[in-house]
């Protein structure tokens, strides 16, 4: 038993409370201000989407209220309750269009909009009750816009960054300060070939559709796909390219380094696949996805890939696969198992080598610019067993890629 004695007493005593409470009062920690949290300060500010944070010097807020105005079309002046009202739609409308494009959301009290984003809800609006757009299709337009828009955006502003890193020997929080003072005469620039590329890339979307759907869709048919009467209405080889060991590289890199690789093999890829007459459809990581009109041009692209990562000295190899058949384009995406069968295959391929499937095989057989040698029958998640080939070149040089 212990013989210490103690001031304090026994917690199941009648005056305990009252004692402990009046000791606790004695012993307080004295009041302080509290030190500054700059993660949390970001974080507080991140949530209100007027604040800056208050650390901020002048200079940047001035250089940053002077860009807002020449980019969204003046100084905030109306609340979303206003906007909505002038576009004649109720504000949960409103709000989907918003949200759609990518705005945060916002509380009645907050000063938020200009008069061009009033015009540009009353467009939206004014399409949908003219009949040219269901509400549905306008907020897939706004999201389509939004998300590609601030995709690019994030892409711009590091491409510039990195510029000056590596050109200037700036670090990179003076390349992001000084990027402020070189927006301004930047912004039209852009804006204008953003506005010149859209016009480019729908006139080449309307060839497509014009040009080349029928036909399309024939050489789908001649390769025993079927009849025209099916819910995937687009014929179209498709394309993955996988860089090889790419996870156990990227550990072994610095943040750099990385870089440089992940935007050597998009643009690579990205050059390849436009020479081809493919698109590009995104790439994730350390992998892409094309389409191509018809099997014979997906089938140049995916050995033009292969070929040209083997040879560059900076890249991994790649594993390829291309599949021609029936797919369904939404959102900038495409889905249906030719997809899947496609990236099935890329992951069966060995370093070096593009597979396909069987129909795809019989399509391409008699083309002489391309050899097909038959695999071991394999069984595939979701398909069960396949027949792959190795596509391979024949005779031909191939797609040049200067």
């Amino acid at each position: 038993m212990s013989t210490e004695h103690s001031n304090t007493p026994r917690a199941d005593t009648p005056q305990s409370a009252s004692v402990a409470a009046h000791q606790a009062r004695e012993h307080a920690p004295v009041d302080t201000a509290p030190e500054a949290d700059p993660i949390l300060e970001l974080a507080q500010a991140m949530e209100k989407p007027l604040q800056v944070p208050a650390h901020t010097p002048d200079a940047i807020r001035d250089t940053v209220a002077a860009l807002e105005r020449q980019l969204i079309g003046g100084q905030r002046e109306l609340r979303r309750r206003e906007v909505a009202a002038d576009a004649g739609i109720s504000l949960h409308s409103a709000r989907k269009l918003w949200r759609a494009i990518g705005f945060p959301e916002l509380s009645d009290d907050d000063v938020f909009f200009t008069k061009r984003d009033e015009e540009a809800l009353a467009t939206m609006v004014g399409m949908v009750r003219e009949g040219q757009l269901t509400e549905e299709t306008a907020i897939s337009l706004m999201r389509s816009v939004g998300q590609m828009t601030d995709r690019m955006v994030v892409w711009q502003i590091e491409a510039l960054v990195e510029d000056m890193i590596a050109n200037q020997n700036m670090s990179d929080r003076q390349a992001r300060r000084q990027l402020f003072d070189m927006l301004p005469d930047l912004i039209p620039q852009i804006e204008n070939l953003l506005l010149y590329s859209w016009r480019r890339q729908l006139n080449s979307a309307v060839h497509r559709m014009a040009l080349r759907a029928e036909a399309g869709v024939a050489a789908y048919n001649q390769g025993g796909g079927g009849d025209d009467d099916t819910p995937l209405p687009l014929a179209r080889a498709v394309g993955f390219a996988d860089l090889v060991s790419y996870t156990s590289l990227s550990r072994r890199m610095n943040e750099r380094t990385l870089a440089k690789m992940v935007q050597r093999f998009e643009s690579k890829s990205a050059e390849i696949i436009s020479v081809g007459g493919g698109r590009l459809v995104k790439t994730i990581g350390d992998e892409v996805l094309y389409v191509a009109e018809t099997p014979q041009a997906g089938a140049r692209i995916a050995l033009a890939l292969s070929q040209e990562f083997e040879a560059d000295e900076m890249l991994p190899q790649t594993r390829g696969a291309v599949v021609w058949g029936r797919i369904l384009s939404r959102l900038g995406d495409i889905y249906g198992p030719t997809v899947n069968m496609a990236a099935r295959l890329t992951s069966l391929a060995e370093p070096g080598t593009v597979l396909t499937d069987a129909l795809t095989a019989n399509t391409l057989k008699n083309d002489p610019r391309f050899v097909l040698t038959a695999q071991e029958i394999t069984a595939v998640r979701g398909f069960g067993e396949i027949q792959p080939f190795e596509l391979s070149h024949g005779e031909g040089t191939g797609l040049v890629v200067d």
